[in-house]
């Protein structure tokens, strides 16, 4: 095999999916009818999953064997957004300079989708014996939306692989686990009144304010658990509020604010059993205020979640994936993937991809070096090997 040449057709490919600015924010289709049409011309058959209401569009296809088993390969097709970040090369465009190729999206993650569609065109020169499947999603980068709504459009299908590889940046080692994640949304509701009679009326932010305080405890009481990882960076479950609004003028009290919160934990920490503490916890706060004003009310609600994953070191995924990767080095990752999604359908699931999330995603010049982009096309020429 000329290795060579496949590098130089991923960064043919890589050129043109970086120079889609499919933020998540806007519409990926550009991209889709690219990247399905050079899939359909190389013998693929072909599946999109529209989203019911935005202008987006999932992708899946298909190539060699009818039977069951092959191989499953994942990647999201958005990015997250440059405005504010200082780059100093056009984001959407592949900058070559020395061992690195520069533009939004390279790390994370079109580097892997780019070997991925150069390895589909490979393989539509010979179809393999076993299937090759892929699944291309959309909205990752504002968590996992896409995936989740693909995935019933893709359990119809009936595909059953024997491994799934998820192409998120791990520097080529195989990632065997991410912790979950969960966001809410509490709402805080108290009575407007001028501010020079503020203590006849339930201030919002007060509540607010007493609900950031259970989050603390709660996270306090992660911290003193004995439940750890010492895989993760932070070996143990987080909660964190990263947003909180509410008034609108000095001299008014103001009669609602909101709170943006999210849980991270580990595989081990029941996400049930931080619900039910939080409910407790908010039950009780509410209930305090609503004796002094029936006005006063805490909501809280799941605005979205994605599963972790956590698969043992010495599973026979995680030792085929460390052949195909020629990386024996297990690691965990601190971000979340759509790995979980594809291992709660039972499918045997690994993370594993060019570039590093810490030191180049999501962060202004981001850029993949040269060796990470050729090492996964050695692991896209192995996957397809075992396929014949």
């Amino acid at each position: 095999m000329n290795t060579e040449s496949h590098h130089a057709r991923t960064l043919e490919i890589l050129e043109r999916l970086i120079a889609f600015p499919t933020v998540s924010a806007t519409s990926n289709l550009a991209l889709i009818d690219y990247v399905e049409s050079l899939l359909v011309e190389a013998g693929f058959e072909t599946l999109r999953i529209p989203d019911p209401e935005l202008p987006k569009s999932g992708l899946v296809a298909r190539i060699g064997g009818d039977g069951p088993g092959g191989l499953l390969l994942s990647a999201h097709s958005d990015v997250v957004p440059v405005e504010g970040q200082a780059w100093t090369r056009p984001p959407f465009e592949l900058t070559r300079e020395e061992d690195r190729f520069y533009g939004r999206g390279t790390t994370d993650m079109k580097g892997y989708l780019a070997a991925m569609l150069s390895m589909a065109e490979r393989a539509g020169k010979t179809p393999p014996e076993r299937p090759l499947m892929l699944a291309i999603s959309y909205d990752e980068e504002v968590g996992c939306q896409g995936i989740r709504k693909m995935l019933p459009g893709i359990e119809r299908l009936g595909w059953c692989p024997d491994l799934c590889i998820v192409g998120e940046p791990t520097s080529m080692h195989p990632a065997i686990g991410h912790k979950g994640k969960a966001a809410f949304r509490a709402i805080c509701r108290g009575t407007a009144g001028h501010s020079a009679l503020a203590p006849r009326f339930v201030n919002a932010l007060h509540l607010a304010g007493e609900v950031i305080a259970v989050l603390r405890r709660l996270q306090d009481d992660f911290v003193k658990s004995n439940v750890r990882d010492a895989a993760y960076d932070i070996p143990y479950s987080t909660v964190h509020a990263g947003r909180m609004q509410g008034g609108a003028a000095l001299n008014i009290v103001p009669d609602r604010a909101e709170i943006e919160f999210e849980l991270r934990h580990l595989a081990a920490d029941n996400f049930e059993d931080f619900q039910r503490a939080l409910r407790r916890e908010v039950d009780l706060l509410a209930e305090g205020w609503h004796q002094r004003d029936p006005a006063a009310s805490i909501e809280i609600a799941l605005t979205n979640s994605y599963p972790g994953l956590n698969v043992a070191p010495d599973d026979p995924a995680v030792n085929q994936v460390a052949t195909l990767c020629g990386s024996d080095t297990r690691v965990k990752v601190a971000f979340g993937t759509e790995a979980g999604f594809f291992a709660h359908l039972g499918i045997p699931t690994i993370v594993c991809g060019p570039g590093n999330m810490e030191g180049q995603g999501h962060k202004a010049d981001e850029y993949l070096e040269a060796g990470q982009l050729a090492a996964c096309d050695r692991m896209m020429d192995r996957a397809l090997s075992g396929l014949a």
